[in-house]
């Protein structure tokens, strides 16, 4: 199976031009034969915490549709970071697309601090079997609370995905956490970040991944979209780093 992480640009707020950049850097992904692909935290909205109840959205709006029909038409699963409409208040959440299946949606369980007086947490964690890979997500902060790990361990996980916004501090901290973790449980890592202006921080991209052993296998840099192909027969990978005018692909 080929499991692709995202790293993005969005602009703030603008949900109809971060959907149009997502499909096109889906559309990337297809072409080099990706089974998933996993967006940054709150990705379509952009990672911004002042907006998010202006922003929320119901998970079966229309205005998904697009993601769905390149689901079905390309045999391809998809996770996009939206802010969710729930009944406590506001999930920051994944929306998960599948070939011919219903939407599924995994709401972030451990918010840090600053997130408490915008989001409410989730109630349960999220798992996709793709061609018998069983796959969990974690979001930002829990990605690096041992619990959160352990809990998709206990539970079956044979890969971890990390999608998050995180600025430089953050993404030293996983940078140091991911490494050890993924050599103790012997389970590949794959880190999705954004680039650009976020709240009021600067998001540091480096999006990565880490083989069972804890060996960084590719990372992207800190100012482009691309993505990064994770092969997990193969423990092989490749990268696209996307740039305004300008595509490299490299292996």
């Amino acid at each position: 199976m080929k499991v692709c992480i995202a790293q993005t640009k969005s602009e703030k707020g603008n949900i109809r031009r971060n959907i149009e950049s997502h499909l096109e850097l889906i559309e990337h992904a297809i072409k080099l034969k990706a089974d998933l692909i996993i967006f940054p935290e709150l990705s379509i909205t952009n990672y911004e915490p002042d907006l998010a109840k202006e922003l929320a959205t119901d998970t079966k709006s229309n205005i998904f549709d697009p993601f769905q029909e390149l689901s079905n038409r390309n045999e391809i699963a998809i996770g996009i970071g939206i802010p969710t409409k729930a009944i406590e208040g506001i999930n920051i959440s994944m929306l998960i697309f599948q070939p011919n299946k219903e939407r599924v949606t995994y709401a972030k369980q451990m918010l840090h601090s600053d997130e408490l007086p915008y989001f409410v947490s989730g109630k349960s964690q999220t798992f996709l079997t793709i061609d018998g890979v069983k796959i969990a997500v974690g979001i930002c902060y829990e990605t690096l609370q041992r619990e959160h790990f352990l809990n998709a361990k206990n539970q079956g996980a044979d890969i971890y995905i990390a999608s998050v916004a995180k600025p430089i501090g953050g993404i030293e901290k996983a940078y140091q956490y991911f490494p050890p973790i993924a050599k103790e449980f012997n389970t590949p890592i794959l880190m999705s970040n954004c680039v650009g202006h976020c709240d009021n921080f600067m998001s540091a991209g480096l999006s990565g991944v880490w083989n069972k052993k804890g060996e960084l296998m590719e990372q992207l840099d800190a100012y482009n979209q691309g993505l990064i192909i994770f092969d997990t027969s193969t423990d092989q990978t490749e990268k696209e780093i996307i740039a305004t005018g300008n595509i490299a692909s490299t292996e």
